[in-house]
């Protein structure tokens, strides 16, 4: 590691727990973020500036007025603008050392396989249903870790899903495809800004966590936050043997 780096990540490296081993894994990591709005915006500066080597942005939307109440990564000046190409800027600006991908396109089946294959960890910043499912099952048939975050109003959840491990369920495990589920927007509900900042943030957390190797994940946990009173809660998660997603391709 170059003196430079040395520098940059010195306070990473002076953590007993992470080191400067932790540090050069994460420099060696490709993270896949999925999502560059409200938690988008955090885990792509936190990971921009915690030095993760390669980062893949994907999001097919412009940056609007209406985003930058909470999409940190963006400004004034980028309405307009893909929202990747945005993010991309502010993290390189951060960090200039890193490789961005920045892919303005959807997140589809055919995509996520393509995409998911070649990455690390995956964080599930996404803003609908159907895109976290099709996420989920791109993780699990590469045996990929996924740490999935969604804030809607004053709440927050916070999940790691990694199949790699037999007892770790998967997202469709806690929240089945097939489920009744009432879709819900910003656009219609709205959200408190500092409450996608708090998950995506987390997100960043967890997700460095795996690329460092250091310590225990949320792996088998459901951790919500509650920004009205100000509190996490904490739900266990089990496989579900008869899952759709993992128990099929356990099979």
């Amino acid at each position: 590691m170059q003196d430079d780096a040395l520098l940059r990540y010195s306070r990473h490296i002076l953590l007993e727990e992470f080191g400067i081993d932790g540090q050069a894994r994460v420099s060696a990591a490709h993270a896949l973020v999925i999502g560059a709005g409200g938690l988008g915006s955090p885990v792509a500066l936190y990971l921009a500036a915690a030095g993760v080597g390669r980062i893949t942005l994907v999001d097919d939307d412009t940056v609007d007025l209406t985003n930058l109440q909470r999409q940190i990564a963006h400004t004034s000046a980028r309405i307009g603008q893909p929202k990747v190409a945005s993010a991309a800027d502010a993290m390189l600006a951060i960090n200039p050392t890193i490789e961005v991908e920045a892919l303005r396109q959807r997140a589809d089946a055919v995509a996520l396989d393509r995409l998911v294959a070649t990455a690390d960890v995956v964080l599930d910043c996404s803003d609908n249903f159907a895109t976290r499912q099709a996420v989920n099952a791109a993780c699990v048939a590469h045996g990929k870790p996924l740490v999935a975050g969604a804030a809607i109003r004053f709440d927050g959840q916070l999940g790691v899903y990694d199949t790699r491990d037999e007892s770790s369920p998967c997202y469709a495990c806690v929240f089945p495809a097939d489920a009744e589920f009432e879709e819900t927007r910003c656009a219609v509900l709205g959200v408190f800004a500092p409450v996608v900042g708090t998950i995506g943030a987390l997100q960043a957390h967890e997700a460095l966590k795996l690329m460092a190797g250091m310590g225990a994940s949320l792996m088998g946990q459901l951790l919500m936050f509650d920004g009205r009173r100000t509190c996490f809660d904490t739900m266990r998660t089990a496989r579900d043997p008869q899952c759709q997603v993992c128990a099929r391709r356990a099979r």
